[in-house]
């Protein structure tokens, strides 16, 4: 409880604080200028607005997730994510085929065909990835053995799931948004020329430095979701233990090697699909712009397979019911 009210909070901050800057980006990027009364008191205005809506949101995905399947705020963000698309698709489609002609539309759909065929692949990809994992044996000791009959630990390769790619976004946009307040007063000078190269995903100083958080908080959130000092202990009280591993400390340092050699796989995992759009861009000339990056793309499978084994859950619960009655 005190965990999702300090998860609150800081939300209503971080709202705030970026619904300043995407307004004061907004004005400056329009020649005509979106905000008519430039004063502190306007884009305080505006920011309470865009924070509260924000938070609304936030109370909303509270509701699905106590009353609906999976987790309300990531099933909003993929909401969010399909619904743009249809818009990103057409924006491919009338960039190589509409507005090309003769041998260069012919050209436009094998380019179109090779991007789904690219997307159908690195989406098979990230599914297998994101549903591996490692068995790891459990044996009772108070329990009569049955033939055949095995209990596994599993741990996923990738732990840490979305999460890492999640944190290091807003690491990297929260800075950005803040500059952009001292874009019209000290654009020219050398400071905010560096900072905007390192906190900005087009440039690779902060491509660089975006997959080192990913690294750095994959292997954070990997130790924060498995203990492996409670999940030695909770073995332990329960009479069970890992095989040719002795129960206590050992137990522990055993998981914890592990889950340092599962997160490097998930760190290496979430770095390179998380700069998919950035080498697709670089490489092969294709817009960041068609709405299915690589943090977009973990988190619609992330919240599709999150979904589709609650449906499974549920269905089996009402079979488990019906057998009863």
């Amino acid at each position: 409880m005190l965990f999702r009210s300090v998860t609150r909070y800081l939300a209503l901050v971080v709202a705030f604080v970026q619904s300043i800057g995407i307004t004061l980006g907004f004005d400056s990027l329009s020649s005509m200028g979106l905000v008519k009364t430039q004063s502190i008191t306007s884009y305080i205005q505006i920011g309470i607005i865009m924070t509260a809506g924000t938070m609304l949101l936030t109370w909303l995905g509270d509701q699905i997730t106590d009353k609906g399947l999976g987790n309300g705020v990531s099933m909003l963000i993929f909401a969010g994510i399909v619904a743009r698309l249809p818009s990103g698709a057409y924006s491919l489609f009338n960039e190589y085929v509409i507005k090309t002609s003769g041998s260069d539309r012919w050209k436009g759909y094998l380019f179109l065909l090779a991007v789904v065929v690219a997307v159908l692949v690195v989406t098979t990809f990230v599914t297998y990835v994101q549903q591996a994992d490692r068995k790891i044996p459990i044996q009772y000791t108070r329990r009569a053995s049955v033939s055949g009959s095995e209990s596994y630990l599993p741990l996923k390769v990738n732990v840490a799931g979305v999460i890492p790619v999640i944190f290091a976004s807003s690491f990297i946009v929260t800075p950005a948004t803040i500059l952009v307040a001292f874009q019209q007063s000290h654009g020219d000078e050398q400071w905010f020329k560096i900072l905007s190269e390192i906190f900005s995903l087009q440039t690779t100083t902060g491509a660089i430095i975006y997959t080192l958080l990913i690294i750095l908080f994959t292997f954070f959130y990997a130790f924060v979701q498995v203990n492996p000092e409670k999940l030695a202990e909770n073995l332990q009280k329960q009479g069970a233990y890992i095989p040719s591993v002795w129960p206590g400390r050992d137990t522990e340092k055993y998981v914890s090697s592990l889950l340092i050699s599962l997160s490097t796989v998930g760190a290496l995992f979430l770095g390179f699909v998380a700069l998919i759009p950035q080498l697709a861009s670089n490489i092969w000339g294709l817009p960041q712009s068609i709405g299915l990056g690589g943090t977009s793309l973990l988190i619609v499978i992330g919240v599709a397979l999150e979904v589709a084994r609650q449906i499974d859950g549920l269905l089996m619960k009402q079979e488990y019911v019906g057998f009863i009655r």
